[in-house]
């Protein structure tokens, strides 16, 4: 089996690259990037390309399957250059796929693609997926849903997998993740137990999160296994406020949303953050996902609780982790906080 990557550096991209690269079944992996890694995979291949700009018919010829993870966080700041890239790139990627004649293409979805829904029950793959609004994250995954939809009545021979993830997290990724949503001034030694003077308890605040080795083995199956339709993807527990100042070694202040949507406008307005508030407002809207059909249906069943895919977050935090792929860069120090001050938060790395 041949398999394309699309996205094969980041968070998600090399997990999954390396989980590929332990079946046996997969004889052979294309890995597309826009930048090119020093970081090398057992039975991989690289092509530089940018989904927006690139000929993926050429890539993809041959392919016994296509793993789109593709995704650009920034610039926050101008969400025509983000839909481009994610939207538009999304429906390249898909209309290169059939050109190809690929006989199965599995989406990274999101539950951010889901619309405002319950925090004390959870729901189905058969949510509404319309997004947030006011978050273009939320909006970018929404619209790719609806490409997708008409996609699959276009192409009913194609196999196609939605994969809805909750939040991500692995060490090697952590750098990314303070480069993305917490900005060049969040300090690694304030990570360290105790150091952090309190977690705001948010009401309506509460994380699915799973580890990227292991939403790698559910895009691994997903690949492998005649399957179709979407999937949620979490581990547990459901995470609050009070398990994240657990396990930073602090306490609870409860802060109401409107003051913490507040407080964050107010960093980003200032520059001082590249995450939006919009953000922060979908993750207070988002329901709570049920995982039985990864489990019934794709055999998924994840190895790492998501107190673990966070402790392992936090410990990357301290130690300015990550990998020789351009997203996944380790912290460049104070010099590189200065770079990314100088070039501006919340622009295009």
């Amino acid at each position: 089996m041949r398999v394309v990557v699309v996205g094969a550096t980041g968070n998600v991209g090399t997990s999954v690259v390396r989980a590929l690269a332990a079946d046996d079944d997969v004889t052979s992996i294309v890995g597309v990037a826009r930048r090119l890694p020093g970081w090398r995979a057992e039975r991989t291949e690289w092509h530089q390309a940018d989904v927006a700009t690139a000929d993926l018919t050429r890539i993809f010829d041959g392919a016994d399957a296509v793993v789109h993870l593709a995704w650009l966080f920034q610039p926050t700041r101008d969400p025509a250059i983000t839909w481009r890239a994610n939207v538009l790139g999304s429906m390249r990627v898909f209309r290169a796929a059939a050109e190809a004649g690929v006989p199965a293409l599995v989406h990274a979805s999101s539950v951010g693609a889901y619309s405002p829904g319950p925090k004390d029950r959870p729901v189905d793959e058969s949510w509404p997926t319309h997004g947030w609004p006011g978050a273009a994250y939320g909006r970018e995954k929404a619209y790719v849903e609806r490409v997708l939809d008409v996609f699959e009545h276009d192409h009913p021979n194609i196999r196609v997998v939605r994969m809805r993830p909750g939040f991500i997290f692995q060490r090697a990724a952590a750098t990314e993740q303070r480069r993305l949503f917490g900005g060049p001034l969040v300090p690694r030694r304030m990570i360290k137990a105790g150091r952090v003077p309190f977690v705001p308890d948010i009401p309506g605040l509460r994380l699915q999160v799973l580890h990227a080795e292991d939403a790698a083995q559910a895009y691994r199956l997903a690949v492998t296994r005649p399957v179709h339709g979407a999937f949620n993807l979490a581990a547990e527990p459901v995470l609050d406020p009070g398990d994240l100042a657990e396990l930073l070694g602090t306490r609870t202040v409860r802060v109401p949303p409107k003051l913490a949507m507040a407080a964050v406008s107010a960093a980003w307005n200032l520059r001082l953050v590249p995450a939006s508030p919009g953000l922060l407002e979908m993750a207070l809207r988002i329901p709570l996902m049920r995982t039985d059909r990864a489990r019934d249906v794709l055999g998924w069943m994840p190895e790492h609780s998501s107190r673990e895919a966070m402790q392992a977050l936090f410990e990357g935090l301290r130690e300015g982790a990550g990998m020789d792929t351009a997203p996944l860069a380790p912290d460049g120090g104070p010099a590189g906080r200065v770079r990314e001050l100088a070039s501006g938060v919340g622009r295009r790395p």
